[in-house]
């Protein structure tokens, strides 16, 4: 995919080198459309790519504090935090066995997603917590008081490249959520969302108390 791309690009910078100006207003357009949409194709198989690469290899399991990840993940994101005003909220978080990258990305995933959908003029809160459910699993639960969701949508929006909003009123390739249910599902675990437009939106999802050694590796 990259290759023919990489093909694409050069001949835009071609055209755009050679006639712009040279032609008309419309034809100018036509290349910027092209340059844009290649741009956006770059990056659609950059996601994708680092998508696959979820499970391809064998993937460390070790003991992680939840709640040190999940303060690492806070500090990582202070810049957008900082700019939206946000409030996030958190109880002390279990210590479980996972791979910490990947359990990293979902909390990531999951927070940036809480303050992208909020309502104007309205400063996002945010509140995770964690408990023990009754199939010896944690159960996570991250709220928020955005814009919600639609719950005809509950299934399409954890499919990849899926968006619900146009680019112009949300930015983003449509693949969090589904990198999210891909690395929860191979922690033996699942993740869905409860929402109501205007109300704010809660994902939960599970992991397990112990998992076997094996579970995350490619046979």
């Amino acid at each position: 995919l990259q290759e023919p791309l990489r093909t694409i690009n050069s001949y835009i910078q071609l055209l755009s080198k050679k006639y712009e100006g040279k032609l008309d207003k419309r034809a100018d357009e036509y290349i910027s459309f092209i340059g844009d949409a290649s741009k956006r194709l770059k990056n659609m198989i950059d996601v994708l790519l680092d998508y696959c690469r979820i499970g391809v290899d064998e993937e460390k399991l070790e003991q992680v504090d939840c709640t040190r990840l999940f303060e690492e993940v806070i500090t990582s994101l202070q810049s957008l935090i900082q700019e939206s005003k946000a409030k996030i909220k958190y109880a002390t978080l279990p210590t479980i066995e996972a791979n910490k990258t990947q359990l990293a990305q979902v909390f990531q995933n999951l927070i940036v997603n809480a303050i992208k959908f909020h309502k104007k003029n309205i400063v996002p809160e945010i509140t995770i917590s964690a408990n023990k459910n009754d199939d010896n699993e944690y159960l996570f639960t991250i709220s928020d008081n955005g814009i919600g969701i639609d719950l005809e949508h509950k299934d399409r929006i954890f499919q990849i490249f899926q968006r619900l909003h146009t680019r112009e009123e949300y930015e983003g390739m449509g693949i969090g959520l589904t990198t999210c249910k891909k690395i929860v599902e191979r922690h033996n675990g699942k993740i869905w969302v409860e929402s109501e437009p205007g109300k704010g939106s809660t994902f939960y999802f599970t992991l397990p108390m112990t998992l076997p050694i094996t579970t995350l590796t490619i046979l």
